[in-house]
């Protein structure tokens, strides 16, 4: 009786791909100590483009967590529409009948660079409570940047209430740089405003681990060992 030689092959080149699979696959959550960044874009919103064209002003730089507002309290992030910004009587962040002049663009999140790369990333978290309304909104993001920061690629997914994930397959680019976090877009509000008291809580998901392909593996090569003791007895 022939060695079954090649279904042992077969077996094994499956078993070291699906391993080599599994190895890029990444899993995240709401972490305090991973989501350490901030980061505020702003430009006029399209009412003061609109009804006061010399109002509001463009721009983009660090921030504080607590500025942008996104606060932990333990693993329990908040986020909540931008209020320090608010100056009445600035033409640069209020228009004269109240309203916020620009459109701020806060993020939150974690960079690494080459951690990531090549990789099939998932971020997941659970929205516990949403009292947005409109025009403020939220979501959560995967971004891979290119290693001068020129140009990204990203995955998004809008924030409503119950458990959630967004996925992004990375690039191999060793110099890239991958951020994944949430955005809160909305004009800046008056502190004490109905809109500065909205907000969404966010909290972390427990991942479940699926099943190990190692130790899959660790059993087919006993079936492999196996199969060819059966071949040497044949």
């Amino acid at each position: 009786m022939k060695k079954p030689t090649s279904t042992i092959m077969s077996l094994a080149a499956l078993l070291v791909s699906a391993a080599a699979a599994n190895a890029q696959n990444v899993n995240v959550t709401v972490d305090p100590s991973a989501l350490t960044l901030g980061y505020m874009n702003w430009q006029p919103t399209t009412y003061t483009l609109a009804n006061y064209p010399t109002d509001g002003g463009t721009g983009g730089s660090s921030w504080g967590l607590s500025a942008l507002q996104a606060n932990f309290s333990g693993t329990t992030l908040t986020l909540q529409p931008n209020i320090n910004t608010y100056a009445a009587g600035v033409g640069y962040w209020t228009n004269p009948d109240g309203t916020g002049a620009n459109q701020m663009d806060a993020n939150i999140y974690n960079e690494t660079t080459g951690t990531y790369v090549n990789t099939t990333l998932t971020f997941s978290f659970d929205v516990t409570a949403n009292s947005l309304t409109a025009p403020y909104t939220a979501q959560a993001f995967i971004k891979d940047f290119n290693s001068t920061y020129s140009s990204y690629t990203q995955q998004t997914v809008a924030l409503t209430m119950g458990m959630e994930s967004v996925t992004f397959a990375t690039s191999a680019n060793a110099g890239d740089h991958i951020q994944y976090g949430f955005e809160m877009f909305g004009p800046d509000a008056a502190p004490g405003s109905s809109a500065a008291n909205e907000s969404v809580v966010i909290t972390p998901v427990t991942a479940v681990p699926e099943p190990a392909v190692w130790t899959w593996a660790g059993s087919g090569g006993a079936l492999i060992l196996a199969l060819v003791r059966r071949g040497r007895k044949s």
